[in-house]
């Protein structure tokens, strides 16, 4: 069971981690620099014994009920439990957690043991008009378990934590049966003790769960060999208001449309995954992970495309282009004494025609020493027609062994009045370039619309991180000051042009991220009324009182 305790209630990472980058003095210069501000102000997070909480509404009879179903131990209504478990992990979430604001709360969290635990809530719940609101890791960065209640007698957080067991594996056909609260690293050291690994690894692996991968429809760093979420789940369970949806696992059948594509994406919306069957492999017994640099970010994006179209096995092909290269270039350098290595590696780079726009990527491969070798070689042929010079394998170990650390720049950022958040979406090869110019402009002329001071401007970075035979996904990431006399008003502003953009010009609303509160307003355009017409007849065929996840997925 996860120790929520453990972690920040407002922020990302364990409730000691250290602001690494708070005595780097040069870091905030040059942010400020880059953002057009003169300088950058403190905005610390407000702690959670300043503020103010409502009494939870669940009644004493329904609380009652709920510690006969669970145990005393897990049915929880103390403030601490029910701040930490108010909203997920989004910029938007913890704009409003820092400032204080707790309008938006469970009356309870509940902890189920098991499947008929989860089954029980639901019934219990279903006659109550009590809104559940199931919940992993809490990592959702698309408003996807915020405790909406709005309408409902109460609203619980069902928080999966004890739910974690590898329940078995079977090795000959490679599959193994899970729970869903189980977070990333719990579900890959048991995995690995049998020499096997699911091969999922978001970003958010140090504390998102299985359960949330699927619901959510994620993707791994990693997916272009181990697959997303729908690729890897074979079967799950479904616990419903209505009863439990068993999914049944074969190789292949042709007996009609397939009830398990009910599940991955489903957000919470029609059941809870109390139990999933998924696919693993063999542990790679080689991983390579090397840098390219190319030209551009067209040339490197030919380059993934033909790598993706002839089949490369490859395990990730990551492009940033020219900015987020930039940016994370000077990131690294501030602070170290530049040299002649420096000069003439800039110079090299100058004769080579890579000093303009360069777009840097980290390439990589695994499986058996044969396997890697002859992708590697296979893919650094095709780099080299691009036009890209060769790094080495120092760049891509450098970000293996950091591909988690993301996360955690962003809460020492918002403590001085900058503003992170990230989009995504994904298109056919023939208009990504389209697509990705369409959306930098609308998030570059959105931030500098909604800054606080004439001058002020954002950097907005992007990278291809998935990619397929026919097209690939854009990653968004944009740094921003924050208008701090109205700061959800600019998040808005900002996160309405770009998903306008996304929509407007032929991109999914999330390639990876799902749909949450966040993207229900664009649901609609991307799958037409008819589309949404039969996903209503299954929320009101499973869920008839509409208690799971209110207020997600469905525009209101």
């Amino acid at each position: 069971m996860t120790d929520r305790s453990e972690t920040r209630w407002n922020g990302w990472g364990p409730q000691d981690q250290a602001d690494t980058l708070g005595a780097r003095n040069e870091v905030w210069t040059w942010l400020a620099r880059e953002l057009g501000m003169p300088s950058l102000l403190a905005t610390p997070a407000r702690p959670l014994e300043e503020l103010a909480i409502a009494p939870p509404r669940l009644t004493s009879e329904d609380r009652d009920k709920f510690v006969l179903l669970l145990g005393p131990d897990n049915v929880r209504d103390d403030k601490a439990e029910r701040a930490r478990h108010a909203l997920g992990k989004s910029y938007h979430d913890l704009l409003r957690l820092r400032a204080g604001d707790l309008s938006v709360v469970p009356d309870a969290v509940l902890y189920p043991r098991n499947a008929g635990d989860v089954a029980d809530v639901l019934a219990y719940a279903g006659e109550r008009r009590i809104a559940i609101v199931p919940y992993g890791g809490g990592t959702s960065v698309v408003g996807g378990v915020t405790a909406n209640g709005e309408g409902f007698n109460a609203v619980a957080t069902l928080d999966l934590s004890q739910m974690a067991r590898l329940i078995g594996v079977d090795p000959v056909s490679g599959t193994a049966d899970v729970e869903p609260g189980i977070i990333g690293p719990a579900l890959e050291h048991a995995l690995n003790a049998q020499g096997l690994t699911l091969g999922h690894f978001p970003q958010s692996f140090e504390y998102s769960t299985l359960g949330g991968w699927i619901a959510h429809r994620g993707a791994g760093q990693q997916s272009h060999l181990y697959g997303r979420a729908e690729d890897w789940l074979i079967a799950a369970d479904l616990a419903t208001p209505r009863g439990v949806l068993h999914t049944r696992d074969f190789p292949a059948s042709a007996a009609g449309p397939r009830l398990r594509d009910l599940i991955p994406g489903s957000e919470g919306v029609f059941g809870i995954i109390t139990r999933a069957r998924v696919r693993v492999r063999v542990q790679p017994a080689v991983k390579q992970y090397s840098g390219f640099l190319f030209p551009d970010f067209r040339s490197g994006t030919a380059a993934i495309r033909a790598a993706a179209q002839t089949g490369l096995p490859a395990a990730m092909l990551r492009l940033s282009d020219a900015q987020e290269t930039r940016f994370y270039r000077t990131f690294s350098e501030l602070g170290r004494n530049t040299g002649l290595r420096d000069w003439l590696t800039g110079h090299y780079l100058r004769l080579k025609g890579l000093d303009r726009l360069p777009a840097a990527m980290i390439a990589g491969f695994e499986g058996d020493p044969a396997q890697v070798r002859d992708a590697a070689e296979a893919f650094a042929k095709i780099a080299k027609a691009n036009g890209a010079l060769a790094l080495g394998r120092k760049p891509g170990k450098r970000w293996y062994e950091g591909r988690f650390h993301g996360p955690y720049l962003r809460d020492p950022m918002m403590d001085r009045g900058v503003g992170v958040d990230t989009l995504e979406t994904a298109t056919h090869w023939s208009n990504l370039d389209t697509l990705y110019r369409a959306v930098k402009e609308a998030l570059e002329a959105a931030i500098a619309a909604n800054a606080p001071r004439p001058g002020a401007r954002g950097v907005v970075m992007c990278h291809i991180s998935h990619c397929y035979p026919d097209g690939a996904s854009l990653y968004f990431t944009y740094i921003f000051p924050r208008a701090l006399d109205g700061e959800i008003a600019q998040w808005r502003a900002i996160k309405v042009a770009a998903s306008d953009a996304i929509a407007a010009h032929g991109g999914t609303i999330s390639h990876h991220h799902g749909v949450g509160e966040d993207h229900s307003q664009w649901i609609v355009q991307e799958k037409g009324e008819l589309g949404m017409e039969i996903l209503r007849a299954i929320k009101r065929t499973l869920d008839p009182e509409g208690i799971l996840n209110p207020g997600k997925f469905f525009p209101n």
